[in-house]
């Protein structure tokens, strides 16, 4: 799925649209790509000699593909999924422009509209970043 694609499902859009493509979703499990180019916004500020995304930004992108793993299900399409919370979060390795953050999400719990997930977010095979995060569907 490309970023068009994903336009057609969330409704974020640049500079907050933090996810590239999905290369994998079936069942409870999405696999998205952020490609970190160096040319985003956030490096202007964060920071300018020594430039590195912001971890919130991940954790934002992991919430940004479990809101498409959610929005595609029928019950949800056309909706809105909002940032909902994040526990157990943590940052492991910097994430620098050149690299591809590579983004895996697993659904764990569903009550209603609230959707609970795992969150991994890897550069190569080096992990970056790991959150629990949820998505409240609304709109």
């Amino acid at each position: 799925m490309d970023q068009e694609q994903i336009k057609a499902i969330i409704p974020h859009r640049d500079p907050f649209l933090l996810i590239d493509a999905v290369t994998r979703m079936e069942n409870d499990n999405i696999t998205a790509l952020k490609y970190v180019t160096g040319e985003e916004d956030f490096f202007r500020g964060h920071f300018p000699e020594f430039p590195v995304m912001p971890g919130v930004l991940i954790v934002e992108a992991m919430a940004q593909a479990l809101a498409v793993l959610m929005l595609s299900r029928p019950e949800f399409k056309g909706k809105i999924g909002f940032f909902g919370g994040m526990d157990k979060v943590r940052f492991k390795r910097k994430v620098v422009p050149g690299d591809t953050l590579r983004l895996e999400v697993k659904l764990t719990n569903l009550r209603g509209s609230v959707s609970f997930a795992s969150g991994k977010a890897y550069v190569g095979q080096d992990l970056a970043a790991a959150a629990d995060i949820i998505c409240a569907i609304g709109g």
